[in-house]
């Protein structure tokens, strides 16, 4: 069995309480909800900072940013028109790095839904439901 077979079953076996009960399991140091909240801010930063990393140092993505072009005759056509612009694919280093915060981000996310008393998984039905009912007209 490689590694990705191993990688795709710890997905299918891995749930949001299970992961946000865990965080509360092992979370000592950074209790405090003012820790929390800028461990957060933080994980954004350095987030942004390997994206950025993966154009400017590696090359492996380009960011080619211009207008977004709204005016369309529709939600579809104005959806099928928006761009990313981004060019290119994560190599697997910037993908790791990207990964890991990412990581520590969704870490920090459970322990503030700890710390409030809000279930993660509950704000995940939630949105989903939201955007699964609203569609386009959701526009996020």
């Amino acid at each position: 069995m490689d590694r990705n077979t191993n990688v795709v079953n710890i997905h299918k076996d891995l749930d949001f309480d299970g992961f946000q009960k865990q965080v509360d399991d092992i979370l000592i140091r950074h209790r405090s909800i003012l820790d929390i909240i800028t461990k957060l801010d933080e994980y954004t930063a350095r987030i942004n900072r390997a994206v950025v990393k993966s154009a400017t140092s590696c090359g492996c993505i380009e960011i080619n940013a211009s207008k977004q072009k709204f005016n369309k005759n529709s939600l579809e056509e104005m959806k099928n028109s928006m761009e990313s612009h981004v060019s290119g694919t994560l190599c697997p280093a910037c993908k790791e790095i990207l990964l890991e915060e990412m990581g520590a981000y969704l870490f920090y996310l459970a322990a503030l839904s700890n710390a409030l008393g809000v279930n993660i998984s509950d704000a995940i039905y939630k949105e989903y439901s939201n955007i699964k009912t609203l569609g386009l007209f959701s526009l996020k």
